[in-house]
């Protein structure tokens, strides 16, 4: 009887397993190694410089030694980096430079990156497949971008404007807002760098953001219809004790205006035009007060005090007149009697810096009525007044219409063509003149200042001015930071005007330049019965130079420019018929003989 054979011991069926683990063991080391020395192949292939295949750009550098692919991407993508960035934004359009708006290609940190990466078995891999692109390097100054995109965006940025809503006799008048704009300061600052080594076709658009006025079309008119026209529908009863006045919708519109305030138009009424307004009717219950003013004494300012008032305060009256103008009429309106502060104290006026002159200017004129008595109410009306730092003295504003009612009678002005005629406040200007030429040496800011437009042999050519009402202005602004003082006075043949404050300045000169662009004058005859003979003046261009000195040394030029126009020669009388036989026992024409005629008695605005 057979025995069934034994079953295979656990060593003899383990053997043939072992083999096949063995074999994969050895083939899967074949194969690192394999991977291992074609990876030192690649290494050592691109150890002596960029890995081969590398690009930046589109500009291929693989192979070269670390100097040669600097000198290659300085010479091609530094070439691209140095270009202009043109950039369009609404209608401003500009070029900016990437070295001053902090953008800069560094090949040589670009290079090191594209080296590094030969130590990287998948870039060594893609190397040795094809071309690996390697990322410029770009180096950012943020806080130079910023300033260029900030100096785009002072030629795009627009404020929107609001819409106002002003008051004309008793209508109100509502002008629309304007939408405005702004540059997206940190989308443009990312388009810029986005298009710093990129290829452009084109300039690159900036973004542009719009912005509403604060104020709606909408809602601007329903402060016209809910507002306004009710305020001005009545008058309004005020009552302040005993007393009782009031104000009519004219004088409530003259003092009635409307701003933006937190995104909606709000009325305001201004209390001293309304106290103004009904001061005679208030006198009853008030006394009187003064604001602090200057005085000069042994050639010091001193301050003269103020003084406090009893009555209605203006910022009171305004409040309480405001409450009321919605209501429907009968309106009443009740304010307390209290003090009447005065716009300036003494205590505030101490602080302006009025305490030594700043120049002084005296304007000569030839005597007659008319200039003692307008130019007299000029000087009445310039003096002792006070321009606060930055304020802009106005010398119509100062000096008042030229009315009978304001103290002006009629004189000489510069009419059409440069011919002299009678109209109220002739002589003015020599009052103006006076002014300017007193801020001219303080240093005050010119704003607005016109010369004559002939020139007037009394005053200084380029440093003189006039006003006309309603035409134009003689302005100039207190740039200093203390407050300026006026005082003006005047004989029968002079005005003098001088500025006291704080000085800037040593001193400040008057430079004048030669006379150019000569134009000859012409020669007039008229038969009208007003006609005033006059002599010619020629017309020129004259410079003057504005001089300021400190320290010893010039630190500010300031050329102003005035060009005159030739003033004729007006002969009264026919004009001669050049083919008529001379008349020996006629007297000499000063037209015939071109003598120059005496002209009326220095007629002048």
């Amino acid at each position: 009887m057979s025995l069934p054979a034994a079953p295979p011991s656990s060593q003899q069926s383990d053997l043939p397993r072992r083999d096949r683990r063995r074999t994969v063991l050895v083939v899967a080391g074949a194969v690192v190694a394999g991977l291992a020395a074609l990876y030192l192949v690649a290494v050592a292939l691109s150890s002596s410089g960029v890995p081969r295949g590398t690009s930046v750009l589109g500009v291929d550098i693989g192979g070269q030694s670390r100097e040669q692919a600097i000198a290659t991407l300085t010479s091609t993508v530094g070439a691209t980096a140095a270009r202009p960035i043109t950039v369009d934004a609404a209608d401003t359009s500009l070029d900016l430079s990437p070295g001053d708006a902090g953008l800069t290609f560094d090949a040589a940190a670009t290079v090191d990156a594209s080296a590094d990466s030969r130590w990287n078995p998948w870039s060594l891999a893609r190397h040795l497949l094809g071309t690996v692109s390697v990322d410029p390097v770009v180096v950012t100054d943020d806080a130079a971008l910023r300033t260029q995109i900030d100096q785009v965006a002072d030629g795009v940025d627009v404020k929107p404007v609001e819409p106002t809503l002003a008051v004309t006799g008793a209508t109100p008048k509502l002008t629309k807002g304007k939408p405005g704009r702004a540059l997206d300061r940190d989308a443009a600052a990312a388009a810029v760098r986005r298009a710093f080594l990129a290829s452009r076709s084109g300039p690159v658009r900036l973004p542009v953001t719009d912005l509403a006025p604060a104020v709606s079309a909408t809602a601007a008119q329903q402060v016209v219809e809910q507002v306004a026209r009710p305020a001005l529908a009545a008058p309004v009863t005020v009552r302040a004790d005993t007393a009782t006045a009031t104000l009519s919708p004219a004088q409530l519109a003259a003092a009635l205006s409307f701003v933006v305030r937190d995104g909606a138009l709000v009325p305001e009424l201004d209390g001293s035009a309304l106290h103004a307004a009904i001061a005679g009717d208030l006198a009853g219950v008030e006394t009187g007060g003064n604001e602090a003013t200057f005085t000069i004494v042994k050639g010091k300012p001193q301050v003269v005090p103020s003084k406090v008032g009893k009555g209605v305060a203006d910022a009171d009256l305004a409040a309480a007149v405001l409450t009321v103008l919605p209501q429907p009429a009968p309106r009443t309106a009740t304010v307390a009697v209290t003090t009447r502060e005065p716009a300036l104290s003494t205590e505030v006026a101490k602080t302006l810096g009025v305490k030594e002159k700043l120049s002084s200017f005296t304007q000569n004129f030839p005597y007659a009525a008319y200039r003692v008595k307008n130019i007299g109410q000029a000087a009445q009306y310039m003096d002792g007044t006070l321009v606060m730092p930055g304020a802009v003295y106005s010398m119509n504003d100062t000096i008042k219409e030229r009315t009978v009612a304001n103290g002006y009678t009629e004189g000489f002005v510069i009419g059409e063509g440069g011919i002299f005629r009678e109209d109220l406040g002739g002589g003015v200007s020599t009052a103006t003149t006076a002014n300017w030429t007193a801020a001219f040496y303080a240093g005050m800011e010119r704003v607005n200042v016109q010369a004559h437009s002939i020139w007037i042999s009394r005053y200084r050519p380029g440093l003189e001015a006039t006003v006309a009402w309603g035409s134009f202005d003689m302005q100039w602004r207190n740039n200093s930071p203390t407050a300026v003082f006026i005082q003006a006075s005047i004989t029968n043949t002079s005005v003098t005007v001088t500025l006291w404050g704080t000085k800037s300045y040593d001193r400040i000169e008057a430079v004048s330049g030669p006379r150019t662009s000569v134009v000859p004058f012409k020669k007039v005859y008229s038969q009208a019965p007003d006609c005033m003979a006059q002599g010619g003046v020629e017309g020129f261009t004259i410079v003057v130079d504005r001089v300021f000195v400190r320290g010893g040394a010039v630190v500010q030029r300031e050329p102003i420019t005035t060009k005159y126009a030739p003033s004729p020669t007006v002969i009264c009388g026919e004009k001669p018929d050049k083919n008529a036989p001379p008349d020996p026992t006629a007297s000499p024409s000063p037209g015939a003989t071109g003598v120059t005629p005496v002209p009326a008695p220095s007629p002048s605005a």
